[in-house]
């Protein structure tokens, strides 16, 4: 099984300040995830913030994110999350979600 981490405080508050029942949604498909199994929420590989970098959807209106990365340390790390409000690419959302992960990859040095 592997662990399961926020990559930060900021990323934990942003996680929990999404509604319980999209954490719910969520919170689901991560645990599958720490489990080997596949994720049920459509996904999307984000190979331009990273390797192994991988977006959770829930669409709708609003729809919400959930950014995560699982090539480290045996543990999915949860890099992102928000409330999708435009149609296409969140820019600002990608960049949090991108520095991060170099941030991570940082402090893993």
């Amino acid at each position: 099984m592997k662990k399961f981490a926020f990559v930060s405080d900021a990323a934990e508050r942003e996680y929990k300040d999404l509604p319980v029942t999209i954490q719910d949604k969520f919170g689901k498909d991560l645990r599958r995830l720490q489990f080997g199994q596949n994720p049920e929420l459509t996904i999307e590989h984000l190979n331009s913030i990273g390797a192994g970098v991988v977006e959770l959807k829930v669409n709708g209106s609003p729809a919400f994110r959930c950014v995560y990365v699982a090539k480290y340390l045996d543990t999915i790390i949860v890099l992102h999350s928000f409330t999708k409000t435009t149609n296409g690419v969140d820019r600002k959302a990608m960049k949090i979600a991108e520095q991060r992960l170099k941030d991570l990859k940082a402090q893993l040095t």
